[in-house]
């Protein structure tokens, strides 16, 4: 039997409230056990699961609609008018920039570091990279980058769309703050992961196997056959033999010290394969942990995707396929047969088995089924999922709505039993008080605060979806600091008008017109007694009103979605 909630009183803002969740975390209650759905109800499960939470008016209209006709429209994003994005999207300076763009930036950054190391200067202000102008652009961009995502996951009318993106960012996770990633990533997402987010598996794989940002961050374009060197190194190999080169203006002015140089590089070069990016690609992004495969499938993974590499920062940083650091011997993986060849097309041909594989099948699907039904999927709803993923051929739309027409996603076991991501709290409080973000990083950092700084997620498996990742009375607290800041219009990075959300009154009709308009009817007993002794000694109604909203958004049935 789970453990029963019990509200503890704690003070925040020099008010003593309550705050969801014993010492030890105990995980919070639903409120829907063995209930059955009215429309409304319907219309407020799909807003919290397939969106960031409904805005003031989204549940009466989308009930109205019909729940399951407004699915299907969120199934074809690109049917759904987002102007009101696209406006907001032209505000930010970081989707001006191509790769090329913040590859120079970059180049350049590393360069001056290079120089200030060179010259050894005196540590002056002068010669810290944070006095860097190109060093602090790149910075206030990729501050830029993180926020951009919080708009768009607060605004877009395409709501399914940017849930499946921030899906698969973190399916196909990469580390913003590795190296060059401070400059692949933006590409990365805007080109590989959006524009594929609701189209066919096979095609995502595909585009993220070849994206530079996963190349470097899994140090995959650094793998080589063993012994392989590039055909300039061979040339300055054989040029003793053949005595110094002329220089491109003249003489060479010290073959010797051209000599060494070389030599020194070819010492840098990689000299073997690297098993990171295949281990991650059978482990977390394809079969799973129990897909079947071995170590040597490992190996022979990583041999196929020798020479896949990336372009010089100051080329532009693209994808390269390096024919010299192929590895053309025979492989073997799951049992199938790659004789070898000279060119790319067995890692696509290998890309295309995995993706189809029904290991594969069962993994994504039931990581779908995580994210969208239940932290411990009903097996139901994972072979409802496979199902269609073998008659779509992995058609991602096809796959969705086979869950969201399911049984598994509207039996009252499943509802309101997952808890909300701090990037899903934070937008979807912003929705809920129709919250107006700017395009500072300031929204962004509020989500890093509670413990989710997006595209910094070190590990490769992105961040987590169970519930026990993010409940602890620390972790509440800091969310109910940041619903209170939120309500009373002091939460940074977003302006707030209450007067057209929630009307103001005695105790009894606050709390009321909150629980409607804010969590759809759910308020327990316990949470209005608690708001009922918050407020009862406020005379100022604005200020009730904003302490009510805040405590709502904090406690523990907004937490849930």
């Amino acid at each position: 039997m789970k453990n029963r909630v019990v509200w503890r009183g704690l003070v925040v803002a020099g008010v003593a409230l309550p705050i969801a969740g014993a010492q030890h975390a105990a995980p919070l209650q639903s409120t829907m056990q063995g209930t059955a759905l009215t429309p409304q109800d319907s219309a407020f499960h799909a807003l919290n699961r397939l969106a960031y939470g409904p805005r003031p008016g989204d549940v009466p209209r989308v009930a109205a609609e019909g729940v399951m006709r407004w699915i299907d429209r969120q199934l074809s994003p690109d049917e759904i008018d987002n102007e009101r994005l696209a406006e907001r999207e032209r505000q930010f300076q970081i989707l001006r920039y191509d790769r090329g763009d913040l590859a120079a930036m970059y180049t350049e950054v590393q360069r001056k570091r290079r120089e200030r190391k060179l010259a050894a200067a005196a540590d002056t202000m002068a010669d810290k990279s944070e006095a860097n102008p190109i060093a602090q652009r790149g910075r206030r961009l990729a501050g830029e980058f993180a926020d951009l995502a919080v708009v768009r996951a607060a605004l877009a009318e395409r709501q399914l769309y940017e849930v499946m993106v921030d899906f698969w960012t973190n399916h196909f996770n990469v580390y913003f703050a590795k190296g060059a990633d401070r400059f692949l990533t933006p590409d990365y997402i805007e080109h590989t992961i959006r524009p594929r987010a609701m189209g066919k598996f096979e095609d995502l794989l595909i585009a993220t196997a070849k994206s530079p940002a996963m190349l470097f961050y899994l140090d995959n374009w650094e793998s080589v056959a063993p012994g392989s060197v590039p055909p300039a190194a061979l040339r300055v190999r054989a040029r003793p033999f053949l005595g110094p080169r002329p220089g491109r203006f003249g003489p060479m002015r010290d073959p010797a010290r051209q000599d060494s140089m070389r030599r020194r590089a070819l010492e840098r070069m990689p000299t073997g394969i690297n098993e990171n990016y295949a281990r991650e690609l059978l482990e977390l992004h394809t079969l799973g942990v129990d897909g079947g495969y071995t170590q040597k499938d490992v190996i022979d993974v990583a041999r196929i995707f020798t020479g896949w590499s990336i372009e010089r920062p100051q080329e532009g940083g693209d994808f390269e396929f390096h024919g010299w650091a192929h590895d053309r011997g025979e492989k073997q993986v799951l049992g199938v047969r790659f004789e070898g060849r000279r060119d790319m097309d067995e890692g696509i041909r290998l890309l295309k088995l995995l993706a189809n594989h029904p290991a594969t099948m069962h993994h994504v699907s039931r990581k779908l089924c995580q994210r969208f039904v239940n932290d411990d999927p009903p097996d139901g709803c994972v072979d409802d999922a496979v199902a269609a993923w073998k008659r779509s051929s992995g058609d991602m739309r096809e796959v969705l709505r086979a869950i969201f027409h399911g049984p598994d996603f509207w039996a009252a076991q499943n509802v309101r039993v997952k808890v909300k991501t701090p990037l899903e709290f934070v937008v979807s409080a912003a929705r809920a008080v129709a919250a107006e973000p700017d395009t500072s990083p300031r929204l962004a950092q509020v989500v890093a605060r509670l413990g989710e700084p997006l595209y910094l997620h070190v590990a490769p498996d992105g961040y987590p979806e169970r519930e026990a990742a993010w409940v602890n009375s620390g972790a509440l607290l800091d969310r109910m600091n940041a619903a209170v800041a939120l309500a009373a219009g002091k939460l940074p990075g977003v302006t707030v008008v209450l007067d057209s959300i929630v009307s103001a009154g005695d105790a009894d009709q606050l709390i009321g017109v909150v629980n409607e308009k804010i969590l759809g009817g759910t308020m327990s007993e316990n949470t209005k007694q608690v708001l009922r002794r918050q407020v009862a000694g406020i005379s100022d109604p604005m200020q009730a009103r904003a302490l009510a909203v805040g405590l709502t958004i904090g406690g523990p049935e907004f937490q849930r979605q």
